[in-house]
């Protein structure tokens, strides 16, 4: 009962970092280490390298098995695959609907998330203070930058899987806002919902070649330079608060691939700004609600992933 228990904790941990994946200006990343299974995905994923091949023929399947951790993996990235293929109409149609209460919900989110990363830090330092600044500053600009249209080549596609899903993995930089950047955002979430099983087997490989080796470097600097790197990564995340700040002013707009109209260049403003520059609801009670629900939601998550994982060590 208590394995049936573990494997579902780590399926809806896997689901709800499929769910944040797909929206462009959350990480996955950050869901993961809210729910306290970050350490244990980069360790699992770095223990897959080419000595795996030696201790398979010295010692079989089963070791191996055990080794890369591989019943946490098919839970975790199953989880992920079920909640983009579920989720990608959906936030898809509330990000076109509703754009300002899910960007406050997300926004109330990230707030939290960065809040809760800045307690791991147990030691501050001069270096940990400006990492910290210098993520902060990084992600922010990251989040001002201009999308560009790419052609979506075999090789532009396979390049974008593993620059994307090193970003997702990352606390606070969003994979699928790098896919914006790129022009190529469309393109990926097209494939997903239309199964297009040449743009996603290419994409894929990309993910599997840039997760398996930036996981390494993670691991590495988690290992070693704990305070720093959490320093560096909470940055990241505060800075993205810009990027989902709800209420935006649209300088510049561009015609997507389906020939629709859709904002190309935006700057943040205040909600009543917004009201008076869009002539629309700034719906702020409502968002206001949704920003605590956030909150909430990422407080609840970090009580349920610290409860399974007292859970696991039992």
């Amino acid at each position: 009962m208590s394995k049936m228990k573990e494997g579902l904790g780590i399926l809806l941990r896997g689901m709800a970092m499929g769910a944040a994946d797909v929206v462009p200006g959350v990480s996955g990343g950050t869901i993961a280490f809210i729910t306290g299974v970050y350490d244990r995905l980069l360790n699992a994923l770095k223990s897959i390298n080419p000595g795996l091949l030696v201790k398979l023929k010295s010692e079989g399947v089963a070791a191996c098995w055990r080794h890369i951790d591989g019943s946490f993996l098919i839970l975790l990235f199953g989880g992920i695959l079920l909640s983009i293929m579920s989720f990608a109409h959906l936030i898809t149609y509330l990000l076109e609907c509703y754009p300002e209460l899910i960007w406050s919900f997300l926004f109330g989110l990230i707030l939290i998330s960065g809040i809760h990363m800045l307690k791991q830090v147990k030691h501050w330092s001069a270096a940990s203070v400006m990492l910290l600044v210098l993520g902060c500053g990084f992600s922010y600009f990251i989040g001002t930058l201009t999308p560009t249209s790419l052609t979506p080549s075999y090789l532009m596609l396979f390049m974008a899987g593993c620059i994307a899903i090193s970003a997702m993995i990352l606390p606070g930089i969003s994979g699928s806002f790098i896919l914006l950047l790129m022009g190529l955002y469309p393109v990926v979430l097209s494939a997903v919902k239309n199964l297009d099983i040449l743009v996603l087997a290419l994409f894929g490989s990309g993910c599997v070649v840039g997760l398996l080796t930036f996981s390494h470097v993670l691991s590495w600097l988690l290992k070693h330079h704990r305070n720093l790197a959490l320093s560096l990564l909470t940055g990241l995340m505060l800075g993205a608060l810009g990027k989902v700040w709800p209420w935006k002013e649209t300088l510049e707009t561009r015609i997507n691939s389906s020939g629709q109209e859709v904002p190309f260049l935006e700057r943040n403003i205040s909600p009543w700004a917004y009201e008076a520059l869009s002539g629309h609801s700034a719906y702020l009670l409502p968002s206001i609600a949704l920003m605590l629900s956030g909150i909430l939601l990422v407080v609840l998550l970090e009580k349920f992933g610290s409860r399974l994982t007292e859970d696991d060590v039992r």
